[in-house]
């Protein structure tokens, strides 16, 4: 069956104005106002992290403001990238039963693979590297991420058309194990653009959205007509930018470990990403969980969820932590790209052992 998607493109925008977009229309499909949409999304220089990420961490704030970088915090999960206008964005908002695929990781997998498609109509060989990567010889020309809230799925991604690398590794905090485990010297190598590949003959922006548009269109089976966006749309990306994602409050409201007591930290590593868990006990003998907070790169969906277990976990006894991990994620439908429960588990087992704590064996 073939599906028609709308398409707009939102023009050149600076990084939270185009987030603010993202959860318009997220919001907008999910109430029947738009229908499944593809958007081509254009940056103003932006140092985003993903929504479960510390800022400073991250990002190297002082650069950024020194050089006019801006800075933001994504509403989809994964690890912190720059962005300029050297490079494309595309986000995809559609119903759950429009690609037919149960998982979060299947429906990745088939939109990575039509975006390789298509971006090998402009003459290189892009693969797609799980779990949510597309590569030319290994090195990195498209990250992509996304999440399923209620029936609607938003992905999105970049491709790397061309880059400024001395603004990105002056942007990104990328920390030296990233870089040493793939025997790189530094990060600007683990990413290649289409100008590096293709030198004179690389194509235009608009030559990039076509070349996409027909890899949806050849492995998703998908049909396309042009559109503006409306003005519902662009309302409430404004809203929402005045209220929350515009303001510094939200970009750094993750940005650093709880406040107050001593506080233990425990980290687990998988194919899905990196999970660190900070936590305070309290209580007679440290024996309940007080402030948690459960940061990465890792994606998730609905990405509250993170925020629902942290919340969960306060004031639960540590030996009765076992039983209501177990509870929270047998009670709910968790999405997710390679992490699961047990990945969090090991995490919070971590942060656990490093207070000395009695473990969840």
């Amino acid at each position: 069956m073939s599906w028609s998607f709308r398409v707009v493109d939102s023009g050149l925008r600076e990084g939270r104005c185009n987030i603010a977009l993202d959860q318009a229309m997220l919001e907008l499909h999910q109430s029947g106002a738009i229908p499944d949409s593809l958007r081509f999304i254009h940056f103003l220089p932006s140092a985003l992290v993903g929504r479960h990420q510390e800022l400073s961490t991250e990002l190297d704030l002082e650069y950024c403001r020194k050089h006019g970088i801006g800075f933001g915090r994504r509403i989809t999960g994964g690890g912190a990238i720059y962005l300029d206008p050297g490079q494309l964005g595309w986000a995809l908002v559609f119903a759950r039963a429009t690609l037919g695929a149960a998982s979060l990781g299947e429906v990745a997998r088939s939109i990575c693979e039509a975006v390789a498609a298509g971006l090998s109509h402009l003459g290189i060989d892009a693969r797609f590297r799980p779990r949510n990567d597309i590569e030319v010889g290994g090195r990195k020309i498209s990250g992509t991420g996304g999440f399923y809230d209620g029936d609607t799925l938003i992905y999105q991604g970049t491709v790397l058309i061309d880059l400024d690398p001395a603004a990105m590794l002056g942007a990104l905090r990328v920390p030296r194990s990233k870089i040493e485990k793939r025997g790189l010297d530094s990060a600007a190598q683990r990413v290649v653009t289409l100008r590096e590949l293709l030198g004179p003959a690389t194509p235009s922006i608009e030559e990039v959205q076509q070349a996409l548009l027909r890899g949806f269109q050849e492995r998703l089976g998908l049909g396309f007509r042009p559109a503006a966006l409306s003005a519902d749309e662009e309302s409430l990306a404004q809203q929402l930018y005045d209220s929350q994602i515009g303001r510094d409050e939200f970009v750094a409201e993750i940005d650093g470990p709880p406040r107050g007591g001593e506080v233990h930290s425990g980290a687990h590593t998988s194919a899905g990403g990196t999970i660190t868990t900070y936590l305070r006990r309290e209580g007679a003998g440290g024996r309940r969980i007080g402030q948690v907070l459960i940061t990465g790169d890792f994606f998730v969906a609905p990405p509250r969820l993170v925020f629902d277990l942290e919340s969960t976990l306060r004031g639960v006894e540590v030996e009765a932590l076992d039983e209501a991990l177990e509870a929270f994620f047998a009670a709910r439908s968790v999405g997710a790209l390679s992490v699961t429960a047990g990945d969090f588990r090991r995490s919070l087992e971590a942060a656990l052992a490093a207070s000395r704590a009695p473990s969840l064996a």
